[in-house]
């Protein structure tokens, strides 16, 4: 073949079929990643006898090295080139996990930049307390993260984002995106059938419900819809009773709870709205409910628990039997956890993101069982962040595992 000499002034522009084309640096490295990550070199290797790990057997070397948080990944692909086959594929390596019955809790922090605006995803290991970055959501620019609702099934390992409003042009948005964790893609999903924004969104049995919200110009709806993930299609349900905007919603004994929670100067007491999907049916809520919800909640123990923002930052329980709340004992949330705050829960422990993207963890204590409104307290401890994170609001936090 003969050479081809580049000077800094020209570069060739080679043809595809040209005898003359040779690959840059570049091609060449992608090519080789690209021929690394086939199954069968993968395949050829091992029937060559390389092993994953020197003087262990390759079911349990894998064991190991499948516990690896994502942060270590970049550093251990290039350790051999069965490493690049395992690492270098996020779909294979978390297919793996999955049939070996490894899933760690993950926090997905949907956080937006306070100077910029930029919305952005990061993942907190809850395992490893390490953090991990996620593919840009297929989004268009300048929208209000707030407008966004979130929901997730959690050992599915799937999360949707739903709705929003175009910044500056109170224009909402009918999107509806899906993050598969094993295959580390988004994928965009069928559209709603309303454009909403600040809406009410909860799972019940499998299914995402969504309610009210703002509409253009502001004009609060009263409408909702539901939609089975495996079918990807939205249908209507009844309306609610009244049209709002929903602060916050929780799901508790197969219900969705909606609330348009507290404003200042605080001069009228908060709407709310319960739903029943049996009986596709709205009705009020409990005097004592709504106007005790004065935070983002939480179900833990099949009790509702809200972080509240108005009363010092204390943690609180709601007792159906009597209608009111009662202040979770324990320690107080720590004071780097500063508002505004986004909520979520696993198992016994609830997890408070505050700004700068600090964690506080409160592991949840149950005493007094077989009475009919048990005592609860909690204690914290503090993940705090990358100081790069310092700029960064939260707008919504999932615990999805993987």
């Amino acid at each position: 073949m003969q050479r081809v000499r580049v000077s800094s002034q020209q570069v060739p522009v080679q043809k595809l079929g040209d005898s003359q084309m040779t690959l840059s640096p570049k091609f060449k490295l992608s090519a080789l990643q690209s021929r690394l990550l086939d199954p069968l070199v993968e395949t050829g290797l091992s029937l060559r006898g390389d092993p994953l790990i020197p003087g262990l057997p390759d079911d349990i070397a894998l064991s190991c090295l499948l516990r690896l948080p994502v942060s270590s990944h970049s550093a251990a692909k290039t350790v051999c080139r069965r490493w690049y086959q395992l690492f270098g594929n996020k779909e294979r390596f978390f297919t793996q996990r999955k049939e070996m019955g490894f899933q760690n809790p993950w926090l997905f922090v949907f956080a937006f930049h306070k100077c910029t605006g930029k919305i952005q995803w990061h993942v907190l290991d809850l395992v490893h307390h390490s953090w991990h970055t996620i593919p840009q959501m297929p989004c268009i620019d300048k929208v209000c993260p707030h407008g966004f609702r979130c929901v997730s099934f959690p050992f599915d390992g799937s999360l949707f984002v739903c709705g929003g409003v175009v910044y500056d042009a109170d224009c909402p948005l009918n999107l509806v995106m899906k993050f598969d964790v094993q295959k580390n893609c988004w994928t965009v999903m069928k559209k709603m059938i309303t454009a909403r924004s600040f809406f009410a969104s909860g799972v019940i049995n499998g299914k995402i419900y969504v309610a009210g919200g703002n509409s253009t110009d502001l004009f609060e709806l009263n409408s909702a819809e539901v939609m089975d993930p495996m079918k990807g299609t939205w249908y209507p349900i009844a309306n609610m009773y009244t049209n709002m905007a929903s602060y916050d919603a929780a799901v508790l004994d197969g219900k969705l709870l909606v609330t348009e929670g507290w404003f200042w100067p605080f001069y009228v007491v908060p709407r709310g709205q319960v739903y029943d999907p049996k009986t596709d049916h709205w009705e009020n809520m409990a005097d004592g409910l709504r106007e005790g919800w004065t935070g983002s909640s939480v179900v833990i123990y099949g009790h509702l628990f809200v972080v509240t923002e108005h009363e010092r930052t204390k943690l609180k329980v709601y007792d159906m039997n009597n209608d009111s709340w009662k202040t979770v004992g324990g320690t107080p949330l720590p004071e780097q956890i500063c508002k505004p705050f986004s909520v979520n829960c696993s198992n016994s422990k609830i997890y408070v993101v505050g700004r700068n993207l600090h964690v506080a963890v409160g592991c949840i204590s149950r005493w007094n069982e077989t009475e009919k409104s048990p005592s609860f307290s909690v204690q914290w401890r503090v993940v705090g962040a990358p100081e790069a994170f310092s700029n960064l609001t939260p707008s919504s936090a999932q615990v999805i595992f993987a």
